[in-house]
């Protein structure tokens, strides 16, 4: 029945190219459960008693700390400048997700070298103390695991504000209103109105700032902290043990479906709907200190999680250039991230589309069930992905390499130690961005306009191009913006997967902070960000435009 369904289908091509889609995300999922399940158990031993026990306990801490405090920082921030009028409102509604731009690693490497016993903060105070020797003054080390969930926090929250912000944008203002005619208001309506009404957003929100946690490697080396990530990657590369690395792999992978199924398990009793037209609520007035108390509410985050670190990596870069200049070796670096990252980004968005118009032109479950199930890859912690990607792309190599010695072409790589593999770990990996927003867009047009396309003769290609795509543009240009910008802040699978003698700004940065070369690592992490800036800008501006009713 299901083969008599898709031979009858006027949309066969697309929807076997979906399906291949599909199964490419699928296959390096598949292979790390088969590489684990073949290794032995030789060093489990040692791992069991010496390594994971204090892993698992940091990675757990870690989660829960990360997910509640950004669900606090994120659904509070959301709230004061959606539901009140305050000073620098409408400045703060978008800088509040600045931190965007900033990759967890580098406000770990930023507030480490500004905290440590040598740098400004504890120099200057001896300064103004009149002390010479750092041992007579030296503050607490700041690589700590609480600092280190508040740091990642500082950077992550904005998952849970753009979510929570855009329900009461676009779906909360009629509730919310009625509910003040009826005489609630003030923390009331926050704690029995909005937080409820918010919950399915904030539980969205939060499972993506638990898989970003979940992905981090770069800011818990900086800090020392053993996680289940930086054990999986140290069991690889330092131990040369790649089978015990994929057995670590598969029980992330558990965990990680775990709280995907958590994820849907806290929203599936909680559907709102509204009959009348979607509308923003009507924000009130706040004056005296409450309106200073929510725009420093609001700026707080902005200040610790950006401000800071982008002032001290200003201090920090342009001492540096001044001293040396801007070396070819960092524009190389700038140009190979940006390569990257725009390749990423063409490829994820068009095979984000096939699948999303698959599931449109066929809504069957099954059909639905498998597609879903392919687009998982953002739940895949970039250095799980990289080990499932080892045995895939063998053997696409290998078949490239009969392939061109039967023409009698040289024998090269395909993917393995090449850019192409790097670019392939990362299309797969934000694959889940491209289909989710290509969703919510297709969901705005009516099956109609489609019935209508077909009545007078246009086909896929004809609906897609010249109706789907002027409708589907703010989906575009958010799920654009928000690849290039992961893609330029992604460090596990670049640094696994990358070829001999190239490197990212992410990747350098990384190695310039494990040899303690802070100063030297300062200019990439400051062009990072400042790369990634514009794309939060037009981020922001697109969410506005698309909360609009």
């Amino acid at each position: 029945m299901i083969g008599r369904q898709l031979r009858h289908s006027p949309n066969l091509p697309w929807l076997i190219a979906a399906l291949l889609i599909s199964a490419a995300v699928l296959w390096p999922v598949l292979s790390i459960v088969q590489i684990a399940s073949k290794a032995g158990t030789t060093s489990w031993p040692h791992l069991a008693s010496f390594v994971l026990p204090n892993a698992l306990k940091n990675t757990t801490l870690l989660l829960l700390g990360v997910g509640l405090l950004t669900a606090l920082i994120g659904s509070v921030t959301a709230w004061l400048v959606s539901a009140y009028e305050f000073p620098a409102r409408r400045i703060l509604s978008w800088a509040l997700l600045l931190p965007l731009a900033v990759p967890s690693y580098i406000v770990a490497y930023a507030y480490t070298d500004f905290l440590h016993p040598l740098g400004p903060l504890q120099t200057a105070m001896r300064s103004v103390l009149e002390i010479d020797s750092p041992r007579d003054l030296r503050l607490p080390d700041v690589r700590t695991l609480w600092i280190l969930i508040t740091l990642m926090s500082l950077v992550l929250y904005p998952y849970v504000f753009l979510s929570v912000r855009a329900l009461f944008l676009t779906q909360a203002g009629s509730l919310l209103d009625a509910a003040r005619s009826l005489g609630c208001g003030g923390r009331a309506l926050f704690v029995r109105v909005a937080m409820p009404l918010a919950r399915p957003a904030i539980v969205v929100g939060v499972t993506l700032v638990l898989l970003e946690t979940l992905n981090d490697i770069g800011a818990a080396k900086i800090f020392g902290i053993e996680t289940l990530t930086s054990v999986v990657f140290s069991t690889w590369i330092n131990r040369n043990d790649l089978a015990a690395a994929a057995q670590i792999a598969s029980s992330m992978l558990l965990l990680v479906i775990v709280l995907i199924a958590l994820e849907r398990l806290a929203r599936a009793d909680r559907r709102f709907s509204i009959t009348q037209r979607p509308q923003a609520m009507s924000a009130q007035r706040l004056r005296g200190k409450k309106a200073l108390l929510a725009a420093g509410c609001c700026a707080l985050p902005v200040l610790l999680g950006f401000v800071i670190p982008m002032a001290y990596l200003l201090h920090a870069g342009s001492a540096r250039w001044l001293q040396h200049g801007f070396s070819s070796r960092l524009f190389a670096l700038a140009v190979n991230s940006l390569q990257v990252a725009l390749c990423v980004s063409v490829i994820t968005l068009c095979c984000g589309w096939l699948l999303s118009f698959a599931l449109r032109a066929q809504p069957a479950r099954w059909f639905r069930a498998l597609l879903h199930a392919g687009s998982l890859g953002y739940a895949v912690p970039g250095v799980v992905l990289a080990i499932g990607l080892l045995t895939p792309m063998a053997v696409i190599d290998a078949a490239f390499a009969g392939l061109a010695k039967a023409v009698g072409a040289s024998d090269q790589s395909l993917l393995l130690g090449s850019i192409a593999g790097v670019v392939l770990a990362c299309s797969l990996r934000f694959l889940a961005i491209a289909v989710n927003s290509f969703e919510a867009g297709y969901a705005r047009i009516p099956q109609a306009l489609d019935h209508a396309a077909r009545s007078l003769a246009a086909g896929p290609a004809a609906r897609a191009w010249r109706v789907h795509f002027p409708l589907l543009q703010p989906s575009i240009a958010a799920a654009a913006l928000f690849i290039f910008i992961d893609t330029m802040k992604e460090l596990p699978a670049t640094l696994l997967l990358r070829p001999l003698n190239f490197d990212t700004l992410a990747t350098w940065l990384y190695a310039e902070a494990a040899r303690g070369s802070y100063e030297e690592g300062a200019l990439a992490a400051l062009l990072i960000v400042l790369i990634g800036l514009p794309a939060v800008a037009l981020l922001a501006r697109v969410g506005t435009t698309q909360a609009k009713p």
